[in-house]
């Protein structure tokens, strides 16, 4: 067990239902449904095929031999062979149709459309419940001013629920995407060796009405709305390229999240779950470092440069197919789903247990709201009868000094008392303290959450209400 290199996204990362369906158990139970698929389809089409050679198929179909596959493709060298003649050793009076007409891809790409199509649902499962978990933040949150950043600079304020709602929308944008590609997905179905099912033609007859129901068929049996019209020998491995990239999508928007929250922990405005045994340092026992939100940025750098795999496998295929993909896919493709699910269920993990500091986040926020508040303050100099140029000029100077105050001194923001001590402005330091309530300077922040919160949000986990309940499975 430790002398041996493991995968960390299966020992630390992703979940166990994640694990399972880029699982070997998976991959063959799944061969062998798709190979009685096939066998009943084409009995159905008037092959030579019996009812008691399918239903012989039917009562092994999960109790796969694993001993006998291996064993046998240490003699030939190859997998699916190894299992058609596993099958068969179970099933003595069907072993003569078994994969009768198919070629490898038959099995193994149909198999990988599954797999990745039952992958992205889980994907899809899980960015719903974050997303559900994030609403609720937002909406608690969306009265709560708090200084906004633009360039991490001080800029006008916003508030810890219209904030939230950035996050959000990343990821609706990411779930609009996986929609899309779950609705796109199809079989490559039993096309033959370079695409052409001549293999399908020789066994019916030439008759093509009945090879054209082969692949109709299959799909039906197999869940799927139809197959590819055209293929090589394998389906465009665009597909992979197309699936993994709307992986990268949910990490791109999983890691500006995560930045996010290292910043305002940093701040000291918000907080990542901390359990009461955690250990932030070795070395310094008061830190309290954001692990999770690290991991989730870690783990989304993987994603996002794992999506050049399956670019360079798609754009170097030859003809109607080459082999220089199979490794690669082999690793690519089912390590961005394991990354991305450990991502989500981190994600999830985190606003489910994010803790916000309002006094923390008031007094951030009051320290600077001065300058904000001058515009403000010199439109009411204005009314009581000041000159709007003169006050402007003032406005910029005293905001210097007061700027020198806190750089330079390490003073506190005394801009209000300076302005009080102007007799250009004729207010005093109570008359300008009203000016200081932040909600006057939040615009819509509010409002805007509630109304995305109605209008965008909630029509999304209306109808995926079934999907919601998920809890994170994360390993700390």
């Amino acid at each position: 067990m430790y002398d041996r290199y493991q995968s960390p996204l299966s020992e630390r990362y992703a979940s166990r239902e994640m694990q399972y369906i880029f699982s070997p158990d998976k991959k063959f139970r799944t061969w062998r449904r798709l190979w009685i698929a096939l066998a009943e389809t084409e009995r159905e089409l008037g092959l030579n095929i019996t009812k008691e050679q399918i239903e012989e198929l039917k009562e092994h179909q999960d109790d796969i031999n694993y001993e006998v596959a291996k064993q046998r493709e240490k003699e030939v060298r190859h997998d699916v062979m190894s299992h058609v003649y596993a099958y068969g050793v179970q099933c003595p009076k069907a072993k003569g149709i078994i994969h009768l007409g198919a070629t490898s891809c038959y099995v193994g790409d149909n198999t990988d459309i599954i797999i990745m199509t039952e992958a992205l649902k889980l994907v899809r499962r899980k960015l719903i419940n974050v997303i559900d978990e994030l609403a609720g933040f937002a909406d608690k949150y969306k009265a709560q001013p708090t200084l906004a950043f633009t360039h991490f600079q001080p800029a006008q304020p916003t508030t810890v629920g219209k904030r939230a709602t950035l996050w959000l929308q990343d990821l609706i944008l990411d779930l609009e995407d996986v929609e899309y590609v779950i609705g796109t997905m199809k079989l490559l179905g039993s096309k033959g060796t370079t695409g052409t099912q001549a293999s399908f033609l020789e066994l019916f007859d030439g008759d093509h009405e009945k090879v054209k129901q082969v692949d109709k068929r299959i799909a039906e049996k197999m869940g799927f709305a139809g197959c590819y019209a055209v293929s090589g020998q394998t389906y465009s491995r665009k597909v992979d390229s197309r699936v993994v990239n709307v992986l990268a999508g949910i990490a791109q928007s999983a890691h500006k999240f995560s930045n996010d929250i290292r910043l305002l922990q940093h701040l000291k405005e918000v907080e990542e779950p901390f359990e009461k045994s955690q250990i932030g340092s070795s070395a310094m026992a008061y830190k309290r470092n954001p692990m999770r939100s690290e991991r989730m940025a870690s783990l989304a750098d993987y994603v996002m440069a794992d999506a050049m795999n399956p670019m360079l496998v798609a754009s170097t295929q030859w003809f109607e197919r080459t082999l220089d993909d199979s490794a690669n896919k082999r690793l690519s493709v089912p390590e961005g789903f394991l990354a991305v699910d450990g991502i989500l269920d981190l994600y999830l993990n985190v606003v489910d247990g994010l803790v916000v500091y309002p006094k923390v986040i008031e007094k951030r926020l009051m320290s600077e709201l001065p300058f904000m508040a001058t515009e403000n303050i010199m439109m009411d100099a204005v009314k009581a009868g000041g000159d709007r140029q003169e006050l402007h000029e003032r406005i910029r100077t005293l905001s210097m000094e007061a700027g020198r105050n806190v750089k330079e001194n390490g003073g506190d923001n005394n801009l209000l008392e300076l302005i009080a001590a102007d007799p250009a402005f004729n207010m005093t330091l109570e008359e300008l303290k009203t000016t200081m309530e932040p909600s006057r300077y939040v615009g819509r922040s509010r409002e805007q959450v509630e109304e995305f919160l109605q209008e965008v949000i909630k029509p999304v986990l209306d109808a995926n209400a079934e999907l919601l309940g998920v809890k994170a499975e994360i390993n700390v």
